[in-house]
Formats: C-alpha cells, sequence, structure tokens
C-alpha cells in the first residue's frame, strides 16, 4: 500500500467529569508510522501515551470516548469498523504487547496451549507444526528450556518470564505493525537487550512497524528511529531519536533525561519539580508552564502551537531556542550512608528455598521430595538503615527471597531473624503483628496487591487504622499527606485502581506500604513501572525515609543504574546462588565476578551511539548445573574442568567485597582491564 501504515489525524480523547464537562486525555494528536518504522513514545505516567497507542488499535478504556479526529490501519478506519472486522485485525496483522503480561496471558492455560491458539487463529503455519513454531518462538524470546515452559502455567513462571511469553504470543502472528506498551518493564538487563535485538531484527527483515511506549529511555534509544515526546495529552516534541536524546529542545524532554539514573554517576537522580496537570487542567496557556524554568508570563496566556522546524523536528515550546541552557544530566545528592557501627536488622542464615513441597507418600516413608532447591545457601546480614541491592537476571531467585522474608513462602532450609536477634516465623499467618507491621512488601505489580473494588482512599486507610488506630479528619488528612508524597494528589482518594496509569498505581503500592511506617521495606522492581521523573522522586523519597527513620530497605531490581543510585552494598544472584556480595562502589568497578560483567555490560544507555555488549551465543538456563560453578555454562572466563566440578571459593577483595569464583580478583582485574583497553584500540 501507498501511505503510512498507521495514519492517526487530529484525534482528541477525553471523559466526561464529575461536573458534566468533558476532560481531555489526548488533544489533537497527528502520528504517521510507515512500514518498517520504529516510533517511541515517551513521558511521564498519565501523559497518554498508552491510550494513544490503544487508540491506534481502535481502542479506548471503558468511559474514553473519541471526541474528534481519526485512525487509519491499512487506509481503513478503525473505529469504523465491526467487531469481527477488528478480531481478525489485532493479534495477526495489529498486535499489542502489553505492560502487564498478565493481562494478555490466561491463568488456566498452559504456555504451549496459549502460544498454539495464537497460532492457528492469526498464523500461516500447518497445524502438524505448531508445536514446533511454539517451541522456536519461546526459544527466540530466550525462555529456558522452551519444551518445559509450554508445559506450565503463568503462575509458574516469574514476571519476565510471563512477560517473554506474551511477546512470544505477540509475535506468533508475524504482525505487519507491533505496538509494544512498556514490554520489556519486567525484563532483566540481559533479556531485555537482546530481546530489543530480535525486536530490530525481525523489524528490518519483515518490514514491521513498531509503535514503542516506554519510560525507558535506554531502550528506545536502541530500537526507535523517532521519538514523540508526551506531555499532559499532547505532543511536546518529536524528532529523529538523535535529536531527541542528544539534543533535546524542549525544557520537558531535557528534565526527563536529568531523571535518569546513571551506570557511571553514583548520586541519585533529580526529579522534575511538581506534577503533570490533571485532565482539563492545563488552562488556555502552556501545560508545561508551571514546571518549566524557561516559563515567562505570556507562557501562562497562549498555548504555543506545535511548531515545524526545517531540522524536521516539531517542538511546542514559546522558547525553544534557549532550551540548551538547561542541563541534560542531574546533580543530586550521594546517598545517605551508614555510619558503620549500625546493629543487624536482618540476617540470613545459610537461607534454602525451594518451590516444591514432599507430598503425603513423602511424608509417610520419610523422603526428601523438595530436590534442588531453588535459592541456596544465601548469607546475608543487613545493617539498620542500610539497602542492599539484589540483582540478577529473571528466575535468579530475588523476589523468592523477599517473599521468604515477607512470609509468604516458607523457607526450606536456614532461618530468617531481625533486629535483637528474633526469628522470624516462616509462614506470615504465625507473625506478631508488630512483626507484620515492621516488614513490608511492594510488589512488582500492584494489580496483585490493590484491591480493585475499594477507592485509594479505603486502600489506605487499612493500616492507618490497623496500627494507628486513626479516625475521621485525621484519617483523611493522613492519607492525603502520604499521597503527597509519592506525587499525587489528594483528588486520587476517591478514584479506583482501574481509574490509575501502571505508574500511578504503583506509587499507591509504595504509599500504602509506607502508612505502616515499617522498620524493613522489601522492594520488588518498585520502580519498573515509574516514568523517569516519578523514579527519581520516589528513590528520592527512599533515601529521606532512610536518613531521617532509619528505614532499611532490601531493594530488587534489574535496573542496574537504579541499583547503584540507592544501594549501599550489592548482592548478585545467578540461578539462586550468590556469586558477588559488596560495596555497590566496589561491585560496579572492576573487578567484578564475570556474571556481573555480563550484566553490567548489557545494561542500556539513553544514548543513541552507545551499544550493550553481548554475547551471541549466551544462553539462558532454567535451573543451574548439579556440581560446580552454576555459571559454568554461559561463563566468558571459564578455566577447565575445575570450574565444572568444583563448587568456587569465596575470594575476598577489600571493603568486604567477595566473588565466589575460581579466578581471583586479581586477575579478572587484569583481564577486565585488558578487555577494555582492546575494545578502546
Amino acid at each position: 500500500m501507498t501511505g503510512p501504515l498507521i495514519d492517526i489525524r487530529d484525534i482528541s480523547v477525553g471523559f466526561t467529569g464529575k461536573s458534566g464537562a468533558t476532560l481531555p486525555v489526548l488533544r489533537n494528536i497527528d502520528l504517521k508510522v510507515n512500514a518498517g518504522e520504529s516510533i517511541g513514545i515517551v513521558g511521564e505516567s498519565g501523559s497518554g501515551k498508552s491510550t494513544l497507542a490503544l487508540a491506534a488499535m481502535g481502542y479506548l478504556k471503558r468511559g474514553l470516548r473519541l471526541m474528534e479526529g481519526s485512525v487509519a490501519f491499512q487506509g481503513q478506519d478503525m473505529f469504523a469498523r465491526t467487531r469481527t472486522e477488528l478480531e481478525q485485525i489485532r493479534g495477526g496483522e495489529l498486535a499489542l504487547i502489553p505492560q502487564n503480561s498478565g493481562q494478555s496471558l490466561t491463568p488456566t492455560l498452559r504456555i504451549g496451549a496459549q502460544l498454539v491458539e495464537a497460532l492457528r487463529l492469526h498464523a500461516d503455519v500447518p497445524e502438524a507444526q505448531y508445536s514446533a513454531k511454539a517451541i522456536e518462538l519461546l526459544g527466540q524470546v530466550r525462555l529456558p528450556d522452551p519444551a518445559a515452559i509450554m508445559t506450565r502455567f503463568p503462575h509458574e513462571l516469574s514476571g519476565g518470564q510471563q512477560q517473554r511469553a506474551a511477546i512470544a504470543m505477540a509475535l506468533a502472528g508475524e504482525p505487519t505493525a507491533l505496538l509494544l506498551d512498556e514490554p520489556t518493564t519486567g525484563l532483566d538487563v540481559t533479556t531485555q537487550a537482546h530481546i530489543l535485538e530480535l525486536l530490530r531484527d525481525i523489524a528490518r527483515d519483515r518490514g514491521m512497524a513498531m509503535v514503542y511506549v516506554s519510560h525507558d529511555l535506554g531502550a528506545i534509544a536502541r530500537v526507535c528511529d523517532r521519538v514523540v515526546v508526551m506531555y499532559a495529552g499532547e505532543v511536546v516534541l518529536e524528532g529523529s531519536t538523535r535529536q531527541v536524546l542528544k539534543t533535546p529542545i524542549h525544557p520537558y524532554a531535557r528534565g526527563l533525561l536529568a531523571s535518569i539514573p546513571r551506570l557511571s554517576d553514583p548520586r541519585l537522580p533529580v526529579a522534575l519539580d511538581g506534577r503533570p496537570p490533571a485532565p482539563g487542567g492545563a488552562g488556555q496557556g502552556c501545560s508545561f508552564v508551571d514546571r518549566c524554568a524557561l516559563a515567562q508570563d505570556g507562557c501562562r496566556t497562549s498555548r504555543p502551537d506545535l511548531e515545524r522546524l526545517p531540522s524536521g523536528e516539531a517542538v511546542r515550546c514559546f522558547h525553544y531556542q534557549e532550551a540548551h541552557q538547561l542541563s541534560l544530566t542531574g546533580s543530586g545528592a550521594i546517598p545517605a550512608s551508614l555510619d558503620g557501627a549500625s546493629p543487624s536488622a536482618l540476617h540470613l542464615d545459610d537461607l534454602a528455598i525451594s518451590y516444591r513441597r514432599p507430598g503425603l507418600f513423602d511424608k509417610v516413608l520419610g523422603r526428601d521430595s523438595a530436590g534442588v532447591p531453588t535459592v541456596n545457601g544465601i548469607e546475608i546480614t543487613v545493617a539498620k538503615g542500610e539497602t542492599l541491592g539484589l540483582v540478577g537476571e529473571s528466575g535468579s531467585g530475588k523476589s523468592t527471597i523477599l517473599k521468604a522474608i515477607a512470609g509468604l513462602l516458607p523457607p526450606s532450609g536456614g532461618k530468617i531473624t531481625v533486629a535483637g536477634g528474633q526469628a522470624l516465623a516462616p509462614e506470615v499467618e504465625h507473625r506478631s503483628p508488630d512483626h507484620l507491621r515492621k516488614i513490608q512488601l511492594i510488589f512488582q505489580n500492584p494489580d496483585d496487591s490493590l484491591n480493585p473494588r475499594q477507592t485509594i482512599a479505603q486502600i489506605l486507610e487499612q493500616p492507618l487504622k490497623l496500627y494507628f488506630g486513626l479516625t475521621g479528619d485525621a484519617l483523611h488528612q493522613r492519607s492525603a499527606d502520604i499521597l503527597d508524597r509519592v506525587r499525587l494528589g489528594a483528588h486520587y482518594l476517591d478514584r479506583l485502581p482501574s481509574q490509575l496509569s501502571g505508574g500511578e498505581k504503583q506509587r499507591v503500592a509504595i504509599a500504602r506500604a509506607f502508612a505502616a511506617e515499617p522498620d524493613l521495606v522489601l522492594c520488588d522492581e518498585v520502580t519498573s513501572a515509574l516514568d523517569v521523573s516519578v523514579q527519581a522522586a520516589v528513590l528520592d523519597l527512599l533515601n529521606d525515609l532512610k536518613a531521617t527513620q532509619g528505614t532499611t530497605y532490601v531493594f530488587v531490581s534489574h535496573d542496574l543504574a537504579v541499583v547503584r543510585a540507592l544501594s549501599d552494598r550489592v548482592a548478585v544472584l545467578y540461578q539462586g546462588r550468590l556469586c558477588e556480595l559488596g560495596p555497590s562502589a566496589d561491585v560496579y568497578a572492576m573487578p567484578s565476578h564475570p556474571y556481573t560483567e555480563v550484566l553490567l555490560g548489557a545494561v542500556l544507555e539513553p544514548d543513541p551511539d552507545t551499544a550493550p555488549t553481548l554475547s551471541a551465543d549466551d544462553v539462558v538456563e532454567l535451573s543451574p548445573p548439579a556440581q560446580g560453578c552454576p555459571f559454568q555454562r554461559r561463563c566468558p572466563r571459564k578455566i577447565g574442568r575445575i570450574c565444572d566440578t568444583d563448587t568456587p571459593p569465596w575470594q575476598h577483595g577489600t571493603q568486604g567485597h567477595a566473588i565466589k569464583c575460581h579466578h581471583s580478583i586479581a586477575d579478572l582485574a587484569t583481564a577486565q582491564a585488558e578487555g577494555a583497553a582492546g575494545q578502546r584500540a
């Protein structure tokens, strides 16, 4: 066909507010996507990114309506098509990878059955080849042992593994256009980097168009040709990826880049001041005026047009020529540190965790059917007021350890103690009310922890009533104060979770955890669904609570730059085994364990000129080998047979930094230095 594959013309989308007025969510958006082109859409939560992507499929969430404009796919109006016609297009020619993989996977069907169904409905594949093709797709998205994954239900996979299965399903129909709504949010750095390479290759080979919605500007830099920056429901900047990420000419885009933590910078990133306006609250002037360092009086009374420049960029700003005055990097403070004499807040003593439980006959016969533990031999002490970062690929046991600490998954060996040497009951229902209050877990997916039938006020009031007995005005005011600390206003109290964006729901989950005034907060990917500015604000909040209240954190994240910005120490896990532990500054510098080296090399920077270091023959594993080093089959620095047969010893450096490896720390430092010198040459 001639013309754009996706043609969005002057669309405005809104909903009816309590006053009866129509409040806009999208305002006069124009977007054209050509075959084979990849376009990134970025902006803070609530800016309208996901609404725009869903509108490209002819779909609007309940309560929203198309106010004006049109959306065409392959020249046909999507909002004029019948439901049957849309069902034939969606999942086939036009596929979506949603932010929450749980929304696209049927919990009662095995992964293999769901992939076969997608192939039957949308792919030109003979029925006899369905199973082989499904296994091939699972292998492409780097799922370990695809044949075994085919037999599992979604709940038997980690969040990252579920997301990869959802990506495989979207690719099954060989779509002409692929809409991606935060598709790599739950993925570890190596898997993310490899999958982005896969998507780039598929788009190039098939001529597939991609519309990529993401908070992750590193991912955008890697796969997109053009970038659209949205704010308060409108486009404020559009240009090539290089133009937008290297020399952005809108103050908002520059603020977003300054909010990103960097591997090379140990400081906390700096969040944008203020919050975006609520729908319908932008006023007559520039929607960004209240947060803009370049704002003048005229910006409050007149709305700037989207101006097309000779450079090919489009910008909505009266003062874009002065934007270069604003820094592209943050200048935040160094995170609060320990005094070195803090007592223990948490101790994991030879912790082992297994998902397999002995059956009735095993118990009668006295057999141990647990097999090799999912997590084994974890020995870590966390000091009061310390932030310990847990990093590793999906399936490495990070979230499993948090669940055991929270009492949601009883250990199969070892024990967990808290301040004063008090042993924690293995199961949450046997713990004291004091322990329940003091240990709070924030889940990766807020949909798993927020009651969809309760308002935000009701959700926040539960811990405040239970632990502090607050009622009436004091209860309401405390709820509003907690929301304000996570950059949400009191006007959110009457909303339901379904009325919030993914990032907003995550902030509510964080607010509820802190409402209990805990001593220990277990953070499971708590910033993965947040845009970079809110993420920076949340990191600053966590750091402030640590400094003022002595809060202790165990912080799980796939984002290694975020971990560096917040953590005092880092523990690196592979297949449920510790392979490195030490101060953040030492772990992120040479020398590091070969596995840590692989992780750091795969980090995506928000720079189109910086590529990750990936090994084409690197393969993921479902479980560790029976003996020897857990990382032996993937290690780029494998010595020989000793790695296959002998458990590696701890190699100790300075300041408590240690790696579990047959190489000495000195040998690895030399090898990495030589490798870095070779790359520069």
